[in-house]
């Protein structure tokens, strides 16, 4: 009878201690992913501008259906190109075609123009992005120190 509850007796055992060996794998498995995911887009920004200061500004969300555009008082520039006025809505167009479908009717020019330029070139320009239906326009600014 004793040797019978002598084999179901349940002894202490411990817990194992949990392996993290893979886990500097598992790490380096997902940075690697996100780094091959993750598209970079940065402009060769070509025409000089100086930006201006705001109190109500708001981070840009969706960025992948985002375009571009530098203006200064003598130049325009759309993400990596420059141009002038008159061929402004054509390269917009362009721009767009590039993009999914998806993304370019969620297309938004973010207007990043120098603080000197005069309103009347901006207003030419929302004409011309207006010409290419690019009618969501963000304009870019830092914000002001208060």
């Amino acid at each position: 009878m004793r040797r019978m509850q002598s084999i179901f007796r349940r002894s202490s055992h411990e817990m194992p201690g949990l392996n993290l060996a893979s886990m500097p794998d598992l790490i380096f498995t997902v940075l690697f992913f996100f780094m091959i995911v993750t598209h970079m887009r940065h402009d060769n920004v070509q025409v000089r501008y100086e930006v201006p200061a705001g109190t109500e500004v708001q981070k840009l969300q969706q960025k992948s259906a985002v375009i571009n555009v530098y203006v200064s008082a003598s130049q325009i520039q759309v993400n990596s190109q420059v141009t002038d006025l008159d061929h402004l809505a054509a390269l917009i167009e362009a721009e767009r075609k590039k993009l999914s479908e998806e993304n370019a009717e969620r297309l938004t020019v973010s207007l990043k123009a120098d603080k000197h330029t005069p309103m009347g070139v901006i207003a030419d320009v929302k004409e011309a992005l207006q010409r290419s239906f690019a009618l969501r326009i963000n304009y870019s600014g830092t914000e002001a120190a208060q």
